[in-house]
């Protein structure tokens, strides 16, 4: 490893400081209503026809009758069928109620590393309150519109998954709130997964009335970050749909009768039954299938970060199964100060807010939520502003620290080389290999195991949203599980903690026998005891190694995330038994490797369910290996800084 003195130092006093520190704590004022007052299945009738359904919470002072005052709205618009949602209420309030006490009585994690207990904090920090009508916003002085999006929930018509014409519905149906007599005009955007990228889109769209956005564990690009990362699907797609098209079968049906919907969503339930299920059909059988490129669904689906005004958060998780474009949609963002915000935190999809409200961590997200829709809707100067702009949590330290921008601003490009001499610390896997400084002086040939790699991995709850931490170490913090199939290189001990901030690339001389090839490669901090905990993941097709050169990130003259067209005109073909180079992106990270410990790349075949390999995918994937060669070496690159 190079030695510190050859990386920047982070010089005392140069990291940004403000006045809110990461566990402010914002006034959001005292409850002015008690009660809540719910109107279930409202049609929302849009230009063409379709129907879509709302369910309305709104503030009371006693049951039954809401309050008259003119008020903001927040709307959320969700493929997940509201009135589930809606109907699950009252156990939501008191698994939030309990929360509190959870986080009390159980501890954080040790070690600076997320484990399986913190699911269980999870239901303190306000994020049980976010996956209904948030109750500390609608006790002062708010109204929640829940929209069911087209042919989902109760709502008529045929989903289209974030399709511009599901973005001209968002724009239709906030026009259609702001005219409501209950609403004063001013609107705010939230939603949790595929209902913050709908949120995002909206905003987008700029539509009147729009005053703040709130987007926890969204994408701005669902494509690229989750649904054909590197060119290969994702396992994750089939039982998102399963999910969306069962839920679309329980409908209002009293708002469907009432609002005279419930012929026409008959008609299209039955029209399409099982949305958009030929298209995973199609990905499986044909390599050519549309949805296996940039095509129109896929670009539809991108959102114009650019283009947004409104002030936004944006919230996600180091390990979230949208882990690879938030940090880069924040540096989109065309918003100054506090008008933008980016928290992230060492957690899964679902595990957001995890012991947010303790000592030393940022405030509930419900009260964060509401604090930051006071500002920028209610006009209240509560100090939110001055937050941030961007708070993370270090993976390695458990800490949480606030800086101006996203990577740390004194990174420079630190480079480990890819050599065929063993590690001796990495036993459990098929190649041992090891990073060092300068390029190997000895040419290899390193085949990749042409073997199922374990279940049990950090990737495998990434993909699950987090749900198998609950089953131990090997799904959450050791993913040696997993590299038993893998091509391993590690590095020599660190003389002194290194921070890795922002994305990396892994520069790679391959050689497949077949006409195509699958890499998949996960960078993991190695602690003296051997674990090896997952920092940064990637994967690509070698056919899809073209690079954009604009899109990626480059430090200094030198690639540090790389970025690729996903194009068909950019397919370059796999020519077996010919060497060529590829560069993968590794997604962003702020992770503190401490002295003693080792870096580590692990490159394999395959892992499932992250990445689907399709039987059209699979008839051209024969054997692949790793080609070290002095003269035209293989490397991860780094944004580094030794901290002080």
């Amino acid at each position: 490893m190079t030695h510190p003195d050859a990386v920047p130092r982070l010089r005392p006093g140069t990291s940004p400081t403000g006045s809110r520190p990461h566990d402010a704590r914002f006034d959001i004022g005292p409850k002015r209503f008690r009660r809540v007052w719910v109107e279930r299945g409202v049609p929302i009738r849009l230009a063409d026809g379709t129907v879509l359904s709302a369910d309305i919470t709104r503030p009371a002072h006693r049951v039954g009758v809401p309050v008259t005052d003119l008020l903001p709205a927040i709307v959320t618009f969700t493929p997940y069928n509201k009135t589930l949602l809606t109907r699950v209420a009252p156990l939501l309030g008191l698994a939030q109620a309990a929360g509190p006490l959870l986080t009390r009585v159980v501890p954080p994690s040790p070690g600076g590393r997320a484990t399986r207990r913190e699911l269980l904090r999870t239901l303190g920090g306000g994020a049980i309150d976010l996956l209904r009508a948030n109750r500390v916003l609608v006790s002062r002085g708010y109204v929640h519109v829940h929209i069911d999006v087209r042919g989902t929930g109760s709502s008529t018509g045929v989903l289209q998954i974030q399709s511009e014409r599901e973005q001209l519905d968002s724009v239709e149906a906030l026009r259609w709130v702001r005219e409501q007599p209950w609403c004063d005009g001013d609107i705010g955007l939230y939603g949790i997964s595929y209902s913050a990228i709908s949120a995002l889109h909206a905003a987008a769209r700029r539509p009147e009335g729009v005053k703040a956005v709130f987007a926890m564990v969204g994408s701005t690009d669902p494509g690229n970050d989750l649904l054909m990362t590197g060119g290969a699907h994702t396992g994750f797609m089939i039982a998102w749909l399963a999910v969306v098209n069962a839920a679309k079968w329980v409908p209002t049906v009293p708002g469907l009768v009432a609002s005279g919907a419930a012929g026409s969503y008959l008609r299209d339930r039955l029209a399409s039954p099982l949305t958009r299920f030929a298209d995973v059909v199609g990905l499986a059988t044909r390599d050519e299938h549309p949805m296996n490129f940039a095509d129109t669904d896929v670009t539809e689906a991108v959102v114009a970060v650019d283009r947004i005004t409104a002030p936004t958060w944006i919230h996600s998780g180091w390990h979230d199964i949208f882990d690879r474009g938030n940090t880069r949609a924040f540096e989109q963002l065309r918003l100054s100060g506090g008008a933008k915000q980016l928290v992230m935190d060492d957690t899964f999809h679902i595990t957001s807010g995890s012991g947010f409200g303790a000592p030393g961590n940022p405030q509930r997200l419900n009260e964060l939520h509401c604090a930051f829709f006071d500002r920028w809707i209610k006009g209240i100067d509560n100090g939110i502003d001055e937050y941030g702009p961007v708070t993370v949590r270090q993976l390695g330290s458990g800490d949480w620290v606030r800086r101006d921008r996203f990577p740390h601003p004194e990174v420079s490009v630190q480079k480990w080389y890819l050599c065929a001499v063993p590690s001796g610390v990495a036993e459990h896997v098929a190649i041992d290999g090891s990073l060092v400084d300068i390029p190997a002086r000895k040419r290899a040939h390193l085949d990749l195991p042409d073997r199922r790699p374990g279940f049990a991995s950090q990737t495998t709850t990434s993909t699950l949203m987090g749900v198998p931490a609950l089953l131990g170490r090997s799904w959450i913090v050791d993913d040696r599980s997993a590299e038993r199939a893998a091509v391993v290189f590690t590095g020599a001990p660190l003389p002194a903690d290194l921070l890795l901030s922002g994305t990396m690339n892994l520069h790679l001389r391959v050689l497949a026998t077949g006409t195509e090839a699958f890499w998949v490669v996960t960078v993991c901090d190695v602690a003296p005891d051997g674990s090896s905990a997952v920092i940064s993941r990637g994967a690509l097709r070698s056919s899809r190694r073209a690079l954009d050169p604009v899109a990626s990130t480059w430090l200094d003259g030198e690639l540090v995330g790389a970025e690729h067209p996903r194009t068909r005109e950019s397919i370059l073909p796999v020519l077996p038994d010919e060497p060529h180079e590829l560069d993968i992106h590794l997604n962003a990270t702020e992770a503190v490797l401490r002295a003693g410990h080792r870096l580590r790349v692990a490159v394999a075949r395959r892992s499932w369910p992250r990445y689907q390999i399709t039987p059209a995918m699979s008839r051209n994937i024969k054997g692949q290996a790793i080609i070290l060669d002095p003269k035209q070496p293989s490397w991860l690159a780094c944004q580094a800084v030794y901290p002080e």
